[in-house]
């Protein structure tokens, strides 16, 4: 009977052991072993070690998701403006980048391919490309980050002046303690229910990380969140919920990013192009109508001179 009882309790053990064993940052990590480490895959028989105590660093996850994608797993993806002149956002979208052993970004990305960029800490290009030559001096951080969102239809007009306390307050909650102070400004249309908030640390700042923060905030908005736990970024104020559908993130360096005409895209060549014939012809098209009629008017005048 003894025995029965130590299995029973053995075997109890093991599952509460398994149960709790998981990263809760991270949906498609792999935990095991005592004590508990996990892991998530990054590159062909690279495994990624995890902090699941922690929002895991950006650059570990964009290698993730690139990972899953090339190996058809499934990654589920599917008021405010510019805080400033300098403030840009990410165009260039997900890319696999070099990561560093603490996980930060390598400053000079090249993609596997022989062009070359320099990126900000959120991993953000911010410079025009070049080739293998281009010199990255440093990493540059980003220390404010402008977040557009839009809620969904409520029944109830949301209250402005507690908008802020409850954004603030799910923010900390959701991602791992979040320094809720760092969120510094909210503003409310609530005719396009459009919510714009301003999270930004002091220059020089290298303990609080803003762009980990904006990446789970994103996916929990765009497609479906990174979070074990599939429940979504939605701050209640007085009881009622706001469930995000648009999102939009603006990101501001220490330094101005040095983006030039030089490299475009050829899209945005292709409507300069466009917008510029556009113009030369309708230039043309204005002379010579104003010839033509200048030429009409003057014959005119001729047959009315032969009578007389």
């Amino acid at each position: 009977m003894k025995v029965w009882i130590v299995l029973l309790v053995a075997a109890f053990a093991a599952g509460a052991y398994a149960q709790s064993c998981s990263c809760e940052s991270m949906k498609w990590a792999t935990c095991d072993g005592s004590p508990c480490t996990c892991y998530v895959m990054t590159g062909d028989n690279f495994k990624q070690n995890l902090d699941c105590a922690k929002l895991v660093p950006k650059c570990y996850l964009m290698k993730a998701e690139m990972y899953r994608a090339r190996n058809k797993l499934d990654t589920r993806t599917n008021i405010g403006g510019k805080p400033v002149e300098t403030a840009f956002v990410d165009n260039d979208g997900i890319y696999d980048p070099d990561c560093e052993t603490n996980g930060k970004f390598r400053a000079k990305q090249c993609n596997n391919t022989k062009e070359c960029w320099c990126v900000n800490s959120a991993g953000v290009r911010r410079t025009d490309k070049g080739d293998e030559n281009l010199k990255c001096e440093k990493l540059v951080e980003t220390y404010w980050v402008r977040i557009q969102l839009t809620h969904k239809k409520v029944e109830k007009p949301v209250k402005v002046d507690q908008l802020k306390g409850a954004i603030a307050e799910a923010i900390n909650k959701r991602y791992n303690n979040f320094n809720k102070d760092l969120v510094k400004e909210v503003q409310y249309d609530p005719d396009a229910r459009m919510i714009v908030l301003d999270v930004k640390k002091s220059v020089g700042d290298r303990t609080n990380e803003l762009t980990h923060m904006a990446y789970y905030m994103e996916k929990d908005v765009k497609v479906l969140p990174l979070f074990r736990s599939q429940d979504k970024f939605a701050p209640v104020v007085e009881g009622q919920k706001l469930e995000m559908e648009n999102i939009l993130v603006y990101y501001v360096d220490e330094e101005a990013p040095t983006f030039t005409m030089k490299h475009l895209s050829g899209g945005i060549i292709a409507v300069i192009v466009v917008v510029v014939l556009a113009v030369v012809a309708g230039l043309l098209i204005l002379f010579f109508v104003k010839r033509r009629q200048s030429q009409r008017y003057n014959k005119a005048q001729q047959r009315e001179m032969e009578p007389m």
